[in-house]
This record gives C-alpha cells, structure tokens and sequence, in this order.
C-alpha cells in the first residue's frame, strides 16, 4: 500500500500546485485577498505531499519491495543500507523524485519565512513555482513514475549502477540538485518582477538569499562530483571538460554574475533589465543541464541512459519556461527604469566587467558543449571538442577575471581612481613576484607558461583578498584591538566575499599545480616489484582476493617509501558486481596538505603473472577540493547577513516616515 501512497500524494501534489500557480497568474489575487493568500498554504501543502511520495519511495528501497520496478531495477537485497538509502536517487525515476522535492522545499521556504514580501509579489513568486512544479509533476507521472508495480515480483533486483555506490554519489546528487532548482527562485521573483513591472534594492535584497544559497549548494554539488570522479573512475584527473560536467558549471558561471550584478541593483539602482535576464538565464541554463543529463543524447558515466520521450518532453518543458519568460522580458523590460549613472572605473564598473567576462566564459562552454549534439542531429557529422578546445578559450577569459576579482572591492561606487587602488595592493603584487620566483627555482624553470600565470593568480587572489580585509579593518594602523572590534561588526557579506575569494584562490593553486606538475607512471608489475616516481619508492607487495557484501575483489598491497622512510601502505582493489556484471576500479590514495599520492589496479596480463597498475603524483591538488568547500563557506556566511532579511529596509524606512511595518523578519 506505501507505494500506492506515493502515487496518490504525487498525483495530489499536481493538484496544489494548480491551486497554488492559477490566481495569482490570472489576476485574481489583485483583485481578491483571499486568493491570493491561496498560495502561500499550497505551496506548503505541495511540499508536504511530495516529501510523502518521496518517503514511500525510500522506504520501497530500504524494505526491498521488488514489487516495486524502480527498486528491482536499482537496487538488490545484499546492497548496503548507505547505498539503499542513496539509491533513490541514483536513477532516473528517483532523481527527478528529489529534484521536485527540492523545488518545493524552497516554495515553501518562501511561502513560510517571506511574510514581509509585498503581498503579490509573493503571490505570483509563489505562482511562477508552481508553475515550474506542474510541469515537473506531469514529467513524473507521465513518463518517469517511480511507483509503477512489477507482477509477479522478482525475488530479487538488478543492483545499482556500481560506479554509484560510493559515499561521493551518496551526498553528490543532493547538492548538485539544491542547486540546479534553487535558481528557481531567482527564476521565480525576476518573472513576478516582470509581471508588476517593479524592480528596485528591495527586490535586489529578496532574490540575493535565494541565489546565494542556489549558489552555495551547487559549488559543492560541483566540487564533490570533481572529488569523486578523481578517486572513483581511477584515471587520476579531476576535470575532463565531459558535456555533463559543464551542464553543471553553466549555471554556477550564470549564477555567480548573477550575485554580483544583484550588488548594483541593491546599491546603485543600476543594471535591473541585465540582472532579471540573468536570472531568466541562469534557470534556464539548470533546465538544459537537466535536459542533457536525461535526454539520452549524451554517453557520459554521468548521465542517465533513458529513452528520447522523456528528453522530448523537457524540452518542450525548456522551451516553455525559456521562451515564456524571454518573451514577457521582451515585452516588459524596456519599461524598466534605468538606475544611476557611473563612470568605467568604479566599483559598478568592476561588478560590469566581471559580469561580461562570466557572461562569456559561460557562452563558450556553452557553444563547445552543444555543438557537437548540433552537428549530430542535424547529420553534419561528428566533431569532438574536448579539454584542449575549452582550455585554450576559457583559460584567457579566466586570467582577467580573477585579475580584476580582487581589484574590484578596492574601488569606490559612482566613480574611482584605479591607480589608488593599486597602489593599496602593493603587497600582494610583491607577494606574487616573490612566489612565481620560487616556483620557477623549485620547478627548474618552471613548467609551462600558463603555470607561472596560475601561480600568479593563485596568489594574487589569496593575498588580494586578505589585503582588502586588513583595509577593511585597519590592520596595524590602529591597535589590534580595535581592528578585532572592526571586524566583528563587518557586515557577514564582507567575510563571505573575503572566504570566497580567499579560497578561490586556494582552488585555482591545486589546479595549476596538479595540471603542471603531476607525475605519472603505468606500468605491468608483478608482486615484488617496485616503481619509482617523484621520489617515491612504490613496492607492489602482494594481491589477495577480498569480499563485500554484494561485490568480491581482487585487493593489492603497496608500501609507500621516500628515502628509505615508510610512507604509507595503500590498498587499491579491483572490484567485480556479480549482479551487474561490471567491474570497477577503488583507487587508493595518501593524502597530505601538500599532494596526493594515488595508485590504481588494472587488469591482469594475459597470462596472468602481471597486473596493470597506475601510479600518480598529484601535488596541491587537495587544494581543489579545500577551495570548494571554502566558497561554498563564503556563500553561506554571506547568506547570514543581516541585510538580507526581508523587510528589514522597509521597516527602516517605514520608521523614519512614522508609517507602520511588518514586525517579524524572514529570511
């Protein structure tokens, strides 16, 4: 009967979601009240029913209800509790399961805690969310549903996927859909915006929390998907510019121009018309990367293998939402009013040509991306655009970006003086003198151009960023302690930036140093053997069979020297799914602050007296993944300022004109 109940609160769920898009759409909830608060409580209803449909779901796998397809098809009985419980999302029906989840959950987020929203604004934010969720529902239940029964049941599953069962694929997913649908809000209020023809600071101060947050997730969606593609498919690299990864870096580029142009709208009245295409954008680039992943177009290990039906109907799905909300910004956009005035060189300016450069950094992968898929549907033939065409286009547009990252924040609004600005980063030009010099003594002159500029930015970026939070608070030009009191009562949205780009730069060190320097060796070794590789000594001591609970393996044993001194012991293994049939490869990796030392078994020789093995000498690339989860730390710092609670201005301002204001704030 759960099942059952996860069908009938799906099918329920589409019902509220009508209630909730239909008023506020159609106008009735200028005219009346009481339809208008319709949509708050429905929004709250729609979440609550999808997260029982999403519970049965979970509870068919951890039970192993084989009467269930979804589960015969992706799960087994001897399958780990983890990989049960993640399982529900590592399949096509499941995942879109939690992608609506997700997008409730953030309706009713703002439905719950957006009671100083203007009333209809709320309404059609509301209104345009369930819009989004009555096609995603229809999605389900039309062509995806996850309840459909099997009869008679199997006695037992299919398995999952085993390059999914790793803890990695257990919490990737749910950060990378957090992601992907909470750009939907920012999707959500710039249509809403564009129905009331109103967009100022405060509507610039409601959607910067929601996109923060989008923002924040999908940096560790991206980040953890990084980290475990490096230690799970066993090829040693991080990044392989794959048309599915950068399904997911589009909208994190769109979105990250997206936050910063929102800053001059809040502050300057300026950039409305560019910052609610952005918006408009950067959903829409999250529906694509759906569309992509599911179409059945793409062949990629993280794709889901599915029919063209369903990649039809988001399509059609996309082009509802894109087309629909570019033709009512075609429509209402010029009746925006422009904001205030300011010259090039400003701290507007600054936010301009980062916005510029994201903008074009985003439109070319997205022109590598999809022009294959072009060519191939229209029978053009086939072309391959790989990591050399995106490393020779998006690098250039990276340097000045980053470049300009950390000038930006030392110029004043309306107009600056560049050459003050720089004159204030004097120390951290010399810091990147100093380190670019040092890299090209310990590296014999110091690899590849590019690497040098890496370095450089590394530190530019790292040094910048501290260098403008010393100005901030005065450091060591009054005394400690009442820099200490200064930097307590910054804003949270200083600190966030100072983490984000801080730790920018902490990122693009380990992708300049792994890129540059790494050392690679794959050779056949027989037990008793050694390798030697950046001065490390590998010695293959032995292999043994080994066991889990739904897989056998074959498991090696290497010990780790470096001039006669114990290193570490690693144990990578060769795993076989009986079940499915696959066999994968679990690396295994020493990890210091400093680099990763990384070994990964192969196949046998043909005779069987040899083993393949890959070797790696990784340094700093540890730095790519600290660096993620420190932006995403900015994020959420940010994302706790006090200014981003909504109303908080309007009460200000209702207090100095001695007119009443909502009492509660919300986030």
């Amino acid at each position: 009967m759960i099942p059952e109940l996860g069908h009938y609160a799906l099918v329920l769920a589409l019902f509220v979601a009508f209630v909730q898009a239909g008023p506020p759409l159609i106008g009735a909830a200028t005219r009346n009240a009481a339809w208008m608060n319709v949509a708050g409580p429905a929004a709250i209803a729609q979440m609550l029913l999808v997260l029982v449909a999403y519970g049965a779901l979970t509870w068919a796998h951890v039970a192993s209800d084989f009467s269930v397809q979804n589960v015969v098809q992706n799960s087994h009985s001897l399958k780990p509790m983890l990989y049960k419980v993640s399982g529900v999302w590592g399949n096509h029906e499941g995942s879109m399961v939690l992608w609506i989840v997700m997008l409730t959950l953030f309706g009713a987020a703002v439905a719950a805690f957006g009671r100083n929203l203007p009333p209809t604004l709320k309404a059609r934010v509301l209104a345009v969310q369930g819009l989004i969720g009555i096609g995603f529902l229809l999605f389900i239940l039309t062509t995806s549903n996850p309840f459909i029964r099997v009869i008679p049941a199997p006695l037992d599953g299919n398995d999952l996927n085993p390059l999914l069962q790793d803890p990695g694929l257990a919490f990737h997913p749910p950060f990378l859909y957090a992601g992907y649908v909470g750009f939907s809000m920012a999707f959500s209020f710039a249509v809403a915006a564009l129905i009331e023809g109103r967009v100022d600071p405060a509507w610039a101060r409601w959607v910067r929390p929601w996109t923060l947050a989008a923002w924040s997730t999908l940096t560790m969606g991206i980040a953890l998907g990084s980290w475990w593609a490096y230690y799970e498919l066993g090829w040693g690299g991080w990044w392989y510019w794959d048309p599915v990864e950068n399904a997911s870096f589009m909208p994190w580029l769109a979105g990250t121009a997206l936050l910063h142009s929102a800053i001059v709208v809040e502050k300057r009245d300026a950039l409305k018309s560019w910052t609610i295409l952005l918006a408009i954008i950067t959903f829409s680039l999250s529906l694509m990367g759906t569309f992509l992943v599911r179409s059945g177009i793409l062949t990629s290990v993280h794709a889901f293998a599915v029919d063209p039906a369903r990649g039809a109907f988001i399509l059609v799905l996309l082009a509802i939402a894109t087309g629909g909300s570019l033709l009512l910004y075609s429509l209402r956009a010029p009746a925006l009013k422009a904001g205030g005035l300011f010259a090039p060189v400003s701290r507007e300016g600054a936010l301009v040509l980062n916005n510029l450069l994201l903008s074009t950094a985003t439109a070319t992968v997205f022109i590598g991306t999809l022009y294959p898929l072009f060519l191939d549907i229209l029978k053009m033939g086939k072309v391959s655009v790989g990591p050399p065409f995106f490393n020779a286009t998006f690098v250039p547009i990276a340097i000045p970006l980053v470049a300009a990252m950390v000038v930006g924040p030392f110029l004043s609004w309306k107009r600056a003086d560049l050459g003050a600005a720089l004159t204030r980063l004097w120390v951290a030009g010399v810091v990147v003198v100093v380190c670019v010099a040092v890299t090209a003594y310990l590296t014999a002159g110091g690899g590849p151009l590019l690497a040098l500029v890496g370095v450089a930015l590394a530190a530019w970026a790292i040094v910048g960023s501290l260098v403008e939070f010393a100005e901030r608070i005065r450091l060591f030009r009054i005394p400690l302690t009442d820099s200490w009191t200064r930097a307590v009562h910054l804003p949270r949205s200083a600190w966030g930036m100072t983490i984000a780009h801080t730790f920018m730069g902490v990122s693009i060190a380990g992708m300049t140093a792994t890129s540059a320097w790494q050392s690679e060796s794959i050779e056949a070794m027989r037990p008793g053997q050694s390798a030697n590789l950046a001065g490390y000594e590998f010695r293959f001591d032995s292999v043994g069979p080994a066991a889990g609970e739904n897989y056998k393996a074959d498991r090696a044993v290497f010990t780790v020297t470096k001039d006669g001194q114990p290193v570490a012991t690693l144990t990578p293994e060769r795993r076989s799914y009986p079940v499915t049939r696959m066999t994968t490869t679990e690396s295994a990796i020493h990890t210091t602050i400093f680099s990763d030392l990384y070994v990964a078994l192969g196949d046998p020789t043909q005779n069987g007296a040899a083993w393949i093995v890959r070797i790696y000498h990784h340094p700093l690339v540890p730095w790519i993944w600290i660096g993620g989860v420190g932006m995403m730390l900015g994020g959420l710092v940010s994302l706790t300022d006090r200014r981003f609670r909504i109303g908080a201005p309007e009460r200000r301002s209702a207090a100095k004109a001695g007119v009443s204001a909502p009492a509660q704030p919300a986030e």
